[in-house]
């Protein structure tokens, strides 16, 4: 599935004049995916960053240098794995990987994208192929992204496309601290997927409903703000 730019106005009519919809950032989807709930707390709260982030960042911009210096230079980094192992997996990456050469030497960083729907900033654009990169510090799912990571990822190939009246076929998320890089095309599902986010945000005017969900619950930094109620491994068993 191929992205572009349409002719659909960015406009919705109410009574005599037009009403502009202000863009939803990336970010916001992306809470929004996890739990329309924790979007509503995280947007009362400080919201920094994790302390992991800057060294991904650091990572993702030193993957030659990396490759070439060896175990000596992850040694003292801020790193998910062994260095060794996480290597490894980069020379994985690196041989695997076509569109490599533009990751590594994108043609912009920490770029901001604005498009008819959304804005956020990125951490790569690259030219060939047309495509947005994101940073994750977190660790990878044993295959592809994560569904939040997955709806931020559609959302920037959008406002890529936008901006640059152009098609858009895919993007990436990286996960520097484990020497992985996952490309993400935006498929039929994945587009739906951020249609609906999109419209559960911009449909917010109070909290969400709470979803219940123990694996989502039990995890959240908002959980006791929320008020849900998780079951212990006790009762669980």
């Amino acid at each position: 599935m191929s992205l572009h730019r349409s002719g659909e106005g960015l406009s919705v009519k109410t009574g005599p004049t037009l009403r502009v919809s202000e863009p939803i950032s990336l970010s916001d989807l992306a809470l929004a995916t996890f739990c329309p709930r924790k979007l509503f707390y995280a947007r009362q709260h400080d919201r920094s960053p994790p302390p992991e982030h800057d060294a991904a960042m650091e990572l993702a911009f030193a993957y030659p240098a990396l490759l070439a210096e060896g175990p000596a230079a992850v040694a003292d980094r801020d790193v998910g794995i062994a260095p060794d192992a996480l290597l490894d997996r980069l020379r994985t990456t690196r041989d695997r990987l076509d569109a490599w050469t533009s990751l590594v030497d994108p043609a912009a960083r920490e770029a901001t994208l604005l498009g008819k729907d959304v804005v956020g900033r990125v951490a790569k654009v690259l030219e060939e192929p047309l495509a947005p990169s994101l940073v994750s510090p977190g660790e990878p799912p044993p295959e592809g992204v994560w569904e939040p990571q997955s709806v931020r990822a559609v959302g920037a190939a959008k406002a890529l496309a936008w901006e640059r009246e152009s098609t858009v076929e895919q993007a990436f998320v990286e996960y520097p601290r484990y020497g992985v890089v996952r490309r993400v095309e935006p498929t039929t599902r994945r587009a739906a997927t951020y249609r609906r986010t999109l419209r559960t945000v911009r449909s917010m005017e109070g909290p969400p409903p709470r979803l219940g969900n123990d694996a989502k619950c039990g995890s959240c930094r908002f959980a006791s703000e929320c008020g849900v109620k998780t079951r212990s491994l006790r009762s669980l068993l």
